[in-house]
């Protein structure tokens, strides 16, 4: 008898455990996962830390390329270059590196914190934000259709380019200034000054001309740029070429990838509207004056009729190659920056 109850003992008291342990995993798979993962899935990072991320971001990869961007804008501007070799060399031989290849890169960094930090920041904040409301379905985190993304990317690069406009028009100001014969240059002495200016020489309004061109292509490009490269991270993470979850060598590889692609996506799509964004803001007005361009379809047709369609596509070399290593450096450090700072991924 006392054996009897001796063994009735052990297995009253384990009875309980059996049950409960269901319970817990039932928990989990429901998706209520353990504190610690709960409370890591909660936090979400606030939009003005990514924005500074995004910034910070924008303007080391400024630093690198803004000498192609300079390039481009002359191209776009002027048909005297015969190519992207000829265009820095001649930009170069004219009036060196800070005045001629580095000239306006105070506009390129003020543009990163206006425009660059809206468009990264804000895509990354929206991703975020449907990536934990598919975890609280008890969906997979990246369940985000390709057309989200882009959508994602349509929205906060819109909203960026609005915001950024005026350093766009410094920027592509400052970097033109030095083809004009020296008569007619501006001589801006930096972005402050070139604002400034433009506010009491021109109006106000003026630090929005080309506003429409402006938000059209960074729609596009944003949407390219941004949506592409999160599609294929996550194409890439899962495909086992670049070990697991992508993570061979840091994960740098498989982000050059996805960036490059995504990068001659968003060219091919926003070059056209780059090109008229550019004549707008770098065409000279005169009060009382017609000015060469009345709205962003007058340049459209003008620029096809005097040279022929594939003037949209003028400076797309040095357009892509100053967005490819842009984009590689720009979206990689802020997924990395992100990723030190917060624990969490940008993209």
């Amino acid at each position: 008898m006392s054996n009897n109850n001796n063994n009735s003992t052990p297995l009253a008291t384990t009875a309980p455990a059996l049950v409960e342990a269901p319970q817990s995993a039932v928990t989990v798979v429901g998706g209520t996962a353990p504190a610690t993962t709960t409370a890591a899935q909660a936090t979400k990072i606030d939009l003005p830390t990514r924005l500074v991320l995004a910034a910070l971001s924008g303007m080391g990869a400024a630093t690198v390329c803004h000498p192609l961007d300079v390039v481009r804008v002359q191209m776009q501007t002027s048909s005297s270059f015969r190519n992207s070799y000829h265009a820095a060399t001649s930009i170069y031989a004219q009036s060196g590196l800070v005045n001629g290849l580095y000239a306006g890169i105070s506009a390129a960094y003020l543009r990163q914190w206006l425009y660059g930090s809206c468009r990264i920041g804000i895509y990354s904040y929206l991703l975020e934000g449907a990536q934990q409301q598919n975890l609280a379905a008890g969906r997979k985190k990246n369940d985000i259709s390709f057309a989200t993304k882009l959508g994602m990317g349509c929205t906060s690069g819109s909203i960026g380019s609005l915001v950024g406009t005026p350093s766009e028009v410094a920027l592509v100001r400052m970097g033109a200034d030095s083809k004009l014969p020296v008569a007619e240059r501006r001589n801006y002495t930096s972005v402050v000054n070139c604002l400034t200016r433009i506010a009491k020489e021109e109006g106000v309004i003026n630090l929005w001309r080309g506003a429409a061109p402006t938000v059209a292509r960074a729609t596009v490009l944003s949407a390219c740029q941004l949506g592409v490269t999160s599609e294929a991270k996550e194409y890439l993470s899962d495909s086992g070429y670049f070990g697991v979850n992508g993570q061979w060598l840091g994960g740098y590889p498989m982000m050059f990838c996805a960036t490059t692609l995504s990068s001659f996506c968003a060219n091919l799509a926003a070059n056209p509207f780059d090109v008229i964004k550019s004549r707008m803001q770098q065409m000279k007005t005169t009060p009382g004056v017609t000015p060469p361009y009345t709205s962003m379809m007058d340049c459209f047709i003008k620029s096809i009729k005097a040279e022929g369609p594939m003037v949209l596509y003028a400076g797309f070399t040095p357009a892509f190659l100053k967005l490819a290593p842009y984009t590689i450096l720009s979206l990689t450090l802020a997924d990395k920056l992100t990723k030190a700072w917060t624990g969490k991924e940008a993209l």
